[in-house]
């Protein structure tokens, strides 16, 4: 299994990946993403009735957002199987009427409340940048100069 076509675990299951070099972006299989939010034992019913359900409600960008790439099923055989880059399946997320879909909603609305208010006043991410690098161990003297080297680059 090479980079391209990883199996990523999240909460104990299994979620197919495949990385699409041209666009450099991952994509996910949506109907594992599916069976790991909601516990569906029929994660393609799921979607399909999801997608039906977002059509009628309007939600044009769908087919905008879904490919389908072949991915190894558990057979060991490929299938088309319907995938998502990460701000698709983020927005797909959103609609999951789960309570394991839940912390992703919250976590999608801190976000975008953080990135409007760095918006208003830019100073905000930086500091929000320093914090995530301290947590992740850098030195603060590492951090501060990276911050430098971006704000020279900007």
């Amino acid at each position: 299994m090479t980079k391209e076509t990883a199996i990523k675990l999240f909460q104990d299951q299994q979620i197919r990946v495949q990385w699409d070099s041209k666009q450099e972006k991952w994509f996910f299989s949506i109907v594992d993403i599916i069976k790991s939010l909601t516990g569906s034992s029929n994660s393609r019913r799921y979607w399909s009735d999801l997608k039906r359900k977002l059509t009628k409600e309007g939600f044009s960008q769908l087919y905008e957002i879904v490919v389908q790439l072949k991915l190894i099923s558990s057979d060991g055989k490929k299938y088309v199987t319907d995938c998502a880059d990460t701000e698709g399946l983020l927005r797909i997320i959103q609609s999951i009427p789960s309570p394991k879909a839940e912390p992703f909603k919250q976590w999608l609305a801190k976000v975008g409340y953080e990135r409007i208010e760095e918006t208003e006043d830019p100073e905000k991410a930086f500091d929000r940048a320093m914090e995530t690098y301290l947590k992740k161990g850098y030195s603060k003297n590492w951090v501060n100069q990276r911050l430098k080297s971006i704000e020279v680059r900007s």
